[in-house]
């Protein structure tokens, strides 16, 4: 990677970045706000939006998560423990671990960073 390729920036407002459905969870979007494609050698920084009646059904990732709430409320799943989760709360979900997102306040948001590496999405339980 080139000195100007490494000194890039990107700036930009997050609600300039198309959403995508998330097909595996019901009524959950996710935005990728700073990835591999701005230049972003490590990290990916998402955000998630879940709607009414969304979440995730229980699932693992390759990769860790590190998440932040911004607005709602969901109980999410680690493992065998139950949280609920709102608005300022801070979570980590190392990779490997079973986990699951079911809203009980909409919109339920939240910044999800992750390395920038293979990912492999398994999904334990189908239903959210």
């Amino acid at each position: 990677m080139s000195e100007s390729q490494l000194l890039r920036a990107t700036v930009r407002r997050a609600d300039e970045v198309a959403g995508q459905r998330v097909a595996a969870g019901a009524a959950t979007e996710m935005q990728m706000l700073v990835g591999p494609a701005d230049g972003a050698p490590n990290f990916a920084l998402r955000r998630f939006r879940m709607g009414e009646g969304g979440g995730m059904p229980l699932h693992t990732n390759a990769v860790e998560h590190e998440q932040f709430v911004l607005c709602g409320r969901a109980r999410v799943t680690v493992e065998d423990e139950v949280h609920e989760v709102a608005a300022g709360h801070v979570l980590y979900i190392p990779a490997g671990a079973r986990h699951s997102y079911a809203v009980v306040e909409a919109p339920f948001e939240f910044l999800c960073i992750v390395p920038n590496t293979p990912d492999r999405i398994e999904i334990v339980e189908p239903s959210c």
